[in-house]
Parts: C-alpha cells; structure tokens; sequence
C-alpha cells in the first residue's frame, strides 16, 4: 500500500482573511471553496492545506513544509511580505531551514534536507 502525503487541515478565525493571506502573502491558489461549509482548499505546487473556519478558539499548530530550493523558497516569501520569524540558516541537526507565521498565528518550518 502507497501512501500520498497528508493535507492537513488548519483551523482560522476568518476563512475570507486566511484565504487572502495564503494567496498574497504566500502564494498559494484556491483549489476549492465550500462556503456554506466554511471550508476551503489552498495548494502550492504539491503542497495542499485546507482552511476552516472555526467560531472556537484557534490553537495554532505547526507544519513542516519541504522547499527543492530553500534559498528561492526564502526570497520568494519575503519578496511577497510573509511574515517570517526564524532567518533561514543551517540546523545542528542538519536541515536548513526558516520559519514563517500565518495570519492565525500557525508557524510553518520551510525547510531543504541537505
């Protein structure tokens, strides 16, 4: 049995402003959208998140994402205003990696195995 890999689905305060936020700040493209059911789809590349919208309190969780070419992968969210929150360098443990923050306070670890 093969096995893809998983879509996580993040929980965000305004579906609308999450949306917004992965597509300018991220770029990310609306895959899908399910208004009466508050959810939606995002991808970027093969990366694929879905968003939805909770009215209780939102836990962020942490994603770890992995970038062909980390160096670009820095540029290009920093050139679009994401917000990052860890530079990106090389890790003891030997990923090099950098971290960026939603709008829904999620941290996601952009990161390249050496």
């Amino acid at each position: 049995m093969k096995l893809a890999q998983p879509t996580p689905e993040l929980p965000v305060r305004d579906l609308a402003a999450a949306l917004a936020h992965y597509r300018d700040r991220l770029g990310f493209e609306m895959a899908w959208h399910d208004a009466a059911g508050r959810i939606a789809g995002v991808a970027r590349g093969e990366c694929a998140l879905f968003l939805r919208e909770s009215d209780a309190p939102v836990h962020p969780v942490t994603l770890w994402i992995y970038a062909e070419d980390i160096d670009a992968a820095h540029e290009t969210f920093a050139a679009q205003g994401a917000e990052v929150i860890a530079p990106l360098e090389t890790k003891p443990w030997g990923l090099r990696q950098f971290t960026l923050r939603d709008g829904d306070g999620h941290l996601i670890h952009v990161h390249h195995d050496r």
